[in-house]
């Protein structure tokens, strides 16, 4: 029989489980895009048509999660979007043609999107009974996972298996995770609890709106350093190609270590200090890499927007499933979708910028969206 406390044990693990599987996958399509280019042979402009499929898929998700997580609870949720985006994601590489890719990069982006929801939904109770911080170290479950799916795809397709086979690989390693780990999560659906039931959708308001908006910047600062820092460090500072890469490997590593060490920094500190010298730290990298040019400097700079960034978002999160302006699953839908919009939306708004004026602009305007962050943290992460 189990005791209260090896029952929270093992949610807290299963919650862990569900956000190291989900970065496991997520990066797990990353090393497979250059082999759809080549199956399908198409161009740039298709192929970012095909991955904006994906980010469609997540944004139509995550909205309406947080209802289904309240009528059917976590449990049902995470596994059903697991199981279908195993599958999905060993469909990527044997899908038929442009329309069947799109198809399943649709399907592949909306399982994301609500395991995304569905799991963080499940680390705000796990994290509330625990009666401590657990959010950044879940976080960096996903950030492990998605550095060891990049690492373990690069290896087998390196080592000779076809994309099929190194998916099929891993895929059989994530149900086997999934089925250890399901029977932990959550199983009641919290509107059993209140024998009330949520709307549909509802627009976020009051603090979710203002908690979203912070996750709005928080994102779009990751999508920054995602998508344009190693054109940064090879148009701006001179670096090769081949090297321009390890500034976003930089922040990775930095994030990864920032989150796993911040629960007990969020403890120390409190939420509202994380983020408000986290906005700070992660401003002053990117103000960092603009006005100091030399490439170590750059290098720095990046490695502090990890530093910064990475309990940002859990800390706003734990904000969302703690206010009452709205009910929380609706709440983390809200707040979930308005921060994917930012890592979806915002690097095309820097590139944008960048081509009316240069690259150090359009940085230079993250980094005033982070300090805005940080002046507005107290009023985002308190009652």
């Amino acid at each position: 029989m189990s005791t209260p406390d090896s029952t929270a044990l093992a949610q807290q693990m299963s919650t862990r489980f569900a956000f190291l599987i989900t970065g496991l996958a997520m990066s797990a399509w990353a090393p497979l895009i250059p082999f759809v280019k080549s199956r399908l042979a198409i161009g740039e402009s298709t192929l970012g048509l095909l991955i904006l499929c994906f980010g469609i898929g997540s944004l139509l998700a995550m909205p309406v999660t947080g209802l289904l997580v309240n009528r059917y609870g976590c449990r049902r949720v995470i596994t059903t979007s697991l199981l279908l985006m195993c599958i999905s994601l060993v469909c990527l590489a044997i899908s038929p043609g442009i329309p069947g890719m799109a198809i399943n990069l649709l399907l592949f982006g909306m399982m994301l999107g609500g395991t995304d929801v569905a799991m963080n939904m499940q680390a705000v109770v796990v994290e509330k009974a625990s009666g401590r911080s657990m959010m950044s170290g879940f976080h960096g479950f996903y950030s492990l996972g998605g550095i060891f799916g990049a690492v373990v795809m690069s290896a087998l397709l390196w080592f000779g298996l076809s994309p099929f086979h190194s998916l099929l690989s891993l895929t059989a390693v994530l149900l086997l995770m999934l089925a250890y780990s399901a029977k932990d999560l959550l199983p009641k659906a919290e509107s059993e609890a209140s024998g009330e039931r949520d709307p549909f959708f509802v627009l976020p308001r009051g603090k979710v709106l203002l908690i979203g908006s912070l996750c709005f910047v928080a994102f779009l600062s990751e999508g920054a350093v995602l998508d344009w820092s190693a054109v940064f460090l090879n148009t701006l500072r001179g670096i090769d190609p081949v090297y321009a890469g390890l500034g976003f490997a930089c922040f990775s590593v930095a994030m990864t270590i920032g989150r796993f060490t911040g629960d007990k920094i969020v403890n120390a500190l409190g939420g509202t200090r994380v983020v408000l010298w986290g906005g700070l730290c992660a401003a002053t990298g990117f103000l960092l890499v603009v006005f100091v040019p030399h490439s170590a400097a750059a290098f720095i700079g990046f490695t502090l927007v990890g530093v910064g960034a990475s309990n940002i978002v859990p800390v706003l999160f734990t904000a969302a499933g703690n206010q009452d302006s709205m009910p929380m699953g609706l709440a983390i839908s809200a707040v979930v979708s308005m921060g994917y919009a930012g890592l979806l939306a915002g690097p095309a708004v820097i590139g944008f910028i960048a081509e009316l004026s240069s690259l150090s602009v359009s940085f230079g305007i993250v980094a005033l969206g982070l300090l805005a962050l940080a002046a507005l943290a107290k009023k985002a992460t308190t009652k």
